[in-house]
């Protein structure tokens, strides 16, 4: 018995002797600092978002010209700064119902963290992010990103998260395709994502 085991070891060895080595995949995780930005930002904009890069002391500048007068979403604990008054703000306390969020021209978050590699960026419904709600039913998202919340790789970011939170994924404004690879923008969430950079 020991010898015809012998036997068909020997021959799976023999038939394995010539298969090709394992291929190594090269991993992107190695962006740092200004690098992780630079992609970040490219990743984003290829998704069709469209992405603003400023020094801290420029933010609430840049959210009062890209919100103007509109109707805003606000999750409770927004940096009293980010409420520029031309903004009609729509708090979320009490919880606003699905009628006022689906009327509303947009909502203003902040994120969890955000992903070199991939242009993601992962709300947690954490800080300045509100209930997941918030950022899918308005037709358009403003998010802000600090320069300390991106994370180079998918493994990087995971780390930080806690895993028991509930955890959105946005790579880009929502959209689908059909059979014919037609694609339709707005399905799942916002039609426009915009993205503000905080080189802090």
């Amino acid at each position: 018995m020991a010898d015809a085991r012998t036997e068909v070891l020997a021959r799976i060895r023999s038939a394995l002797g010539d298969r090709p080595a394992p291929v190594v995949v090269p991993r992107a995780y190695h962006h740092t600092g200004t690098g992780s930005l630079d992609l970040f930002a490219e990743r984003v904009a290829d998704y069709r978002a469209t992405v603003h890069q400023v020094p801290a002391d420029d933010l609430v500048a840049l959210i009062a010209s890209l919100l103007g007068t509109r109707r805003i979403v606000a999750p409770v604990d927004l940096p009293p700064p980010w409420l520029v008054p031309s903004v009609t703000w729509l708090p979320d306390s009490p919880p606003l119902g699905i009628d006022a969020l689906d009327g509303a021209d947009g909502v203003l978050t902040g994120c969890a963290v955000a992903i070199a590699d991939t242009g993601t960026i992962v709300l947690d419904a954490g800080t300045t992010q509100g209930r997941r709600v918030l950022t899918l039913l308005p037709d358009y998202h403003l998010c802000v990103v600090f320069a300390s919340q991106v994370a180079a790789s998918v493994p990087e970011a995971l780390a930080r998260l806690d895993p028991v939170r509930p955890l959105t994924f946005i790579s880009g404004p929502s959209a689908t395709s059909d059979i014919e690879l037609n694609r339709v923008e707005g399905v799942h969430g916002p039609r426009t994502l915009e993205v503000i950079i905080v080189r802090d």
